[in-house]
């Protein structure tokens, strides 16, 4: 099994990166003030575009530490690549599969039934949790409407008809999601997902958590050798990582949605962490990104056992797990690709 590493967020705009010996070096204003051992880190994802060594950079693409590049709010720039060493046959018949319909609803419809349940899990644990909620009537429909697309999701015969059946139930659900809200529901109203440019803070905060959980899932897609640029349910496009965002399908509400929740819940952020333009979006202080980043690597610090192998891990290793098991299906080793379900 794969080792849990850990990803270096940098986001100090004065930040410069280096390698000594074998540790990665950041020094701010000439001063170090983060050092840690190579082999402890799996990727470095910078906000804005950092000043790095060659050597450190050479070091990253030889030894398969990914770098990543992201705007202040998590928006993908750029991402740094050594040698292709993946597995050229896995990667043709992943295109195959990508030009093929049937063969793509195979994939792409598990996924999706997993994203709902999951979806549906988070709901029902809150009215679990709070079943005085004013709005718990309105999240007991909403969940039970959702379990009946489950079954029409499974039934689905053309990826269109799977596309409308996840549109309606992300808009059941992000129609309910405020009530999940159990602290500062003033300051942190949400009536509808709105993601370029987000519109609301609880809406910054779920585009930078998924902005970050799709860069883990496609630095796990690259190191078992897929190519997280085609995907089977999200459309080919220059520049969209769509198998990536595919697979991050299964973790929104698991490393997304209860992430956000918690830091609104927990007051760990508030009104004051973020700044409304005069465009109307929602930017987040540089505060906040770093709370958010904390409690996002706390989380994948946090043990699991996985529901289909039935073996415990980080929840950071889910994403490549995932990978790994849609590479198995890919090659023949197994019969169905078993996506990522809450329990």
């Amino acid at each position: 099994m794969k080792k849990h590493l850990n990803t270096l967020y940098i986001t100090s705009e004065e930040a410069y990166l280096r390698k000594e010996r074998e540790t990665f070096v950041v020094e701010i204003n000439n001063e170090k003030v983060f050092q840690a051992p190579t082999h402890s880190i799996e990727n470095i994802v910078c906000f804005g575009f950092k000043p790095l060594t060659p050597a450190l950079m050479a070091y990253c693409t030889e030894n398969n530490v990914g770098i990543s590049y992201l705007s202040e709010n998590g928006k993908f720039l750029a991402r740094v690549y050594g040698a292709q060493h993946g597995n050229v046959l896995l990667r043709k018949a992943q295109y195959a599969i990508s030009d093929d319909e049937s063969q793509s609803l195979a994939i792409a419809r598990p996924v999706i039934a997993a994203k709902v349940s999951n979806y549906r899990n988070l709901l029902l644990r809150h009215q679990r949790n709070h079943p005085d909620s004013p709005d718990i009537e309105g999240i007991i429909s909403t969940a039970n409407t959702m379990g009946r697309r489950l079954a029409n999701i499974q039934q689905t015969e053309s990826l269109d008809e799977l596309r409308g059946y996840e549109g309606e139930c992300a808009t059941l659900y992000f129609g309910v999601l405020s009530s999940l809200i159990t602290t500062q529901q003033e300051d942190f109203i949400f009536t509808q997902r709105t993601k370029r440019p987000p519109l609301d803070p609880a809406n910054a905060l779920l585009s930078f958590l998924y902005a970050i959980l799709v860069n883990d899932v496609r630095s796990a897609l690259e190191t078992v050798g897929l190519d997280p640029q085609v995907g089977f349910l999200h459309q080919l496009r220059p520049g969209r990582p769509s198998l990536a965002l595919d697979i991050m399908e299964e973790f929104r509400a698991y490393l997304g949605d209860r992430i956000m929740l918690n830091l609104i819940n927990l007051k760990q952020v508030t009104k004051k962490d973020f700044d409304i333009r005069e465009s109307g979006e929602v930017r987040m202080s540089d505060d906040a990104r770093k709370t958010v980043l904390n409690a996002y690597q706390k989380r994948k610090q946090e043990e699991i056992t996985h529901p289909f192998l039935d073996e415990k891990m980080t929840i950071g290793l889910l994403p490549h797990v995932q990978a790994q098991l849609l590479a198995r299906y890919i090659r023949g080793d197994i019969s169905e690709y078993p996506p990522f379900y809450l329990k």
